[in-house]
């Protein structure tokens, strides 16, 4: 669940719901590199402001949705988490790489939609579980101080 994000100067909520399509739409994101995924994004908040407040996988694309701070602008945390994430799956997971052709991991579109704190975290998890036919959340987060083995793993 998320939480107010308390800074010397300022305070905020800032959610984002981001669809991160695989390349080609392959379907490449099986069992193996959804728990890399997991790791990988544990690891990314605990080096930026980016806490993970859910992740769920739907064979050829990636739903977050992942609150920030003010600083971090929605691109630089596309940037921030593509980046990494493609490189350590390639580097955990090679087979991946061939099934791509040697490419890119996400394709270079994305998709990004605020998440007001007068709505609902569950109606945006459950319209993310509702789009696709195989929707499988990785994790929720129930709380919010920075550390990721807080989350609640299925």
């Amino acid at each position: 669940m998320s939480e107010n994000i308390h800074k010397s100067h300022n305070v905020s909520r800032l959610m984002y719901h981001f669809v991160f399509p695989t390349k080609y739409r392959r379907v490449v994101v099986d069992n193996e590199v959804e728990e890399v995924i997991k790791e990988i994004c544990i690891e990314i908040s605990k080096r930026y402001e980016l806490y993970f407040l859910e992740i769920g996988t739907d064979k050829d694309h990636v739903h977050f949705l992942i609150q920030s701070v003010p600083s971090y602008s929605p691109m630089q945390i596309v940037k921030i988490v593509k980046s990494i994430t493609a490189r350590e799956i390639f580097a955990r997971c090679p087979e991946v790489k061939k099934k791509l052709w040697g490419g890119n991991f996400w394709s270079s579109g994305y998709y990004v939609a605020t998440v007001s704190e007068h709505g609902n975290e569950d109606v945006i998890a459950n319209y993310v579980k509702n789009q696709g036919n195989e929707y499988k959340k990785l994790f929720r987060n129930t709380g919010l101080d920075g550390q990721m083995s807080l989350f609640d793993y299925m």
